[in-house]
């Protein structure tokens, strides 16, 4: 009986998905302790990458369980139902646990986390289009890029990017947005229209 390749790469996924969950290695240094918080499935065709669990989302173990994820979902024009469907999205922040509060804000995802990138990423072979929020996500995938988020979202061409940046959509980032009427007004239609591919 020969056994598919489908069900090797998800059976691999799921015990990775496991193993990510389990993670203690930051215990001693996490303000709640660990909780590993992302959506994962190796049939997804859309993948978001954000920055870190707040306390919010710490506490309840769901994504994007606060008013950024209640922005995201408008920006992407999907339901909570399509958004929390890991076999169509995955969402693999770059830091898995609440890292805890700054000066000014949550504290950067904690570099431990790069361990299991490569290997979650592998088990993503189906993975369309990839939305990168915030800064420490851009960092990591346009090393290259010295310039600023205007200048990274402004350079992007919806039609054939697979790749695409976008602010966080935190309350924190109103004046961002205010300052830069373009990117609700035409990017984020633009934006929309792309996605109806995937829901």
């Amino acid at each position: 009986m020969s056994v598919s390749k489908d069900w090797v790469i998800m059976s691999s996924s799921s015990t990775l998905l496991k193993k990510v969950r389990a993670c203690r290695t930051c215990e001693k240094d996490l303000p709640l302790g660990p909780r590993p918080v992302l959506q994962y499935d190796s049939s997804a065709t859309l993948l978001i990458v954000g920055q870190a669990p707040g306390r919010r989302v710490h506490e309840s173990g769901r994504p994007f369980d606060d008013p950024s994820g209640v922005r995201l979902r408008q920006w992407l024009n999907v339901t909570e139902e399509e958004f929390y469907d890991p076999k169509r999205l995955a969402i693999v922040p770059m830091g898995f646990c609440y890292p805890g509060t700054g000066k000014s804000g949550d504290l950067p995802p904690r570099k431990e986390c790069l361990q299991w990138r490569e290997p979650l990423m592998e088990g993503l072979p189906n993975i369309q289009l990839t939305i990168l929020l915030g800064q420490y996500a851009q960092r990591y995938h346009y090393p290259e890029h010295k310039g600023s988020l205007t200048d990274l979202v402004k350079q992007v061409d919806l039609d054939s990017s697979t790749i695409v940046p976008l602010p966080h959509p935190s309350p924190r980032n109103n004046r961002w947005l205010k300052q830069q009427p373009w990117f609700e007004e035409e990017f984020i239609p633009r934006l929309q229209h792309k996605l109806k591919a995937f829901f």
